[in-house]
């Protein structure tokens, strides 16, 4: 312990190194350690930037979303599109068969086979 104490006290009897360490202390402080450190604004800019490039993935998905709902305004013929492609739907005249590559579980193709 005296011999830290004794460290400590040469280097403060020094002038000039009571200026650096301060400095150092400082710039540890403002750098890394405070709330609004160097190091929290660059992991801001980090998330300011996902979140700029989240908002334009969603502004293009909303311009894709206004262009077909103005087609469906538009075009009947559009309706009858999604209709039959979302949502399986038929004229009276046809048929419609639903293919899937779907794996089905072990028991159903035990089943399948008994029967």
């Amino acid at each position: 312990m005296k011999k830290v104490k004794e460290i400590v006290s040469t280097i403060w009897s020094l002038s000039y190194m009571k200026y650096i360490l301060v400095c150092v202390v400082g710039v540890l402080v403002v750098g890394f350690i405070d709330q609004n450190s160097w190091l929290s604004h660059v992991n801001n800019m980090e998330r300011i930037d996902e979140l700029k490039a989240e908002i334009n993935h969603y502004e293009a998905l909303n311009q894709q979303n206004k262009n077909r709902i103005h087609e469906l305004q538009v075009n009947p013929k559009a309706i009858e599109k999604i209709a039959r492609e979302r949502y399986f739907m038929k004229a009276d005249d046809e048929d419609v068969f639903v293919l899937s590559d779907d794996v089905k579980p072990e028991r159903e193709k035990i089943h399948e086979t008994v029967e």
